[in-house]
């Protein structure tokens, strides 16, 4: 695999941004699988190849892995602050395009991450459910709303500049309000992970009823584990066999 990291500028952040890329040793890039995974909150784009074996799992797969940069954004429009989401969502698959000749197809896209990142990942995929064939969510930090409501200090003022003053969820950023607006049909398949000691369980399960409750393929596993490497390692391993299972092409 070729670990690249890459100092990128992007039009729509209006800066310039870091980003770590593993690409395949073979074949063509355009007909490579192609996963955006993302950060958690307290992370950035080195973690996942710092604290996990996402190079080693990725290498048999043949695919390539993008890990962007988003700071402590929830990967948001900020309401005061910078435009994320939209680089994510929408710049940053034409910038792999451009520089690597990655795919846009939909049947080569798929979006994963942990945490804040799984809350990204599963924002992309329901806003967007057009443009990604799978989306894993790794103990993702779904009901926002709860953040907001009990957060205070630095995290108070963090949430108000990802919100505004008023700290209100709009339904572009709410999964459930997302969810409800799309058929089972249009939605891209789903694979969620949390450890079962996890703050995060609960709303993780909900999620995955909700999920189910709308007509979309989902798998839900979960394991004794709290929030932490161990079980982020383990979901990435898991995700990737799950989109691409061993002997199949």
């Amino acid at each position: 695999m070729a670990h690249l990291h890459c100092d990128i500028k992007s039009d729509v952040m209006g800066m310039y941004t870091s980003l770590e890329v593993i690409l395949p040793d073979y074949g063509r890039m355009k007909d490579v699988p192609v996963i955006y995974l993302l950060h958690g909150l307290s992370g950035n784009c080195s973690d996942w190849n710092r604290f996990t074996a996402v190079e080693r799992y990725a290498a048999p797969k043949g695919v390539a892995v993008i890990m962007p940069e988003v700071q402590r954004s929830f990967y948001a429009d900020m309401a005061l602050g910078i435009d994320y989401f939209s680089y994510v969502r929408e710049e940053l698959p034409q910038i792999c395009s451009r520089l690597f000749g990655l795919s846009l197809r939909r049947e080569k896209n798929y979006i994963m991450g942990l945490s804040m990142g799984g809350y990204g990942a599963l924002k992309c995929a329901l806003s967007a459910p057009k443009r990604y064939a799978g989306c894993a969510a790794f103990s993702a930090a779904i009901e926002v709303e709860q953040l907001v409501t009990f957060a205070s200090g630095r995290m108070a003022r963090e949430l108000q500049a990802v919100l505004g003053p008023e700290g209100k969820i709009p339904p572009e950023a709410d999964p459930y309000a997302l969810l409800n607006r799309r058929k089972g049909a249009q939605l891209p398949r789903f694979f969620v992970t949390c450890g079962e000691q996890d703050a995060l369980y609960q709303e993780n399960a909900r999620f995955v009823k909700a999920l189910e409750e709308r007509g979309a393929d989902v798998r839900f596993e979960h394991w004794e584990g709290d929030h932490r490497w161990e079980v982020w390692d383990k979901s990435v391993a898991m995700a990737l066999e799950e989109f691409f299972p061993a002997g199949k092409k």
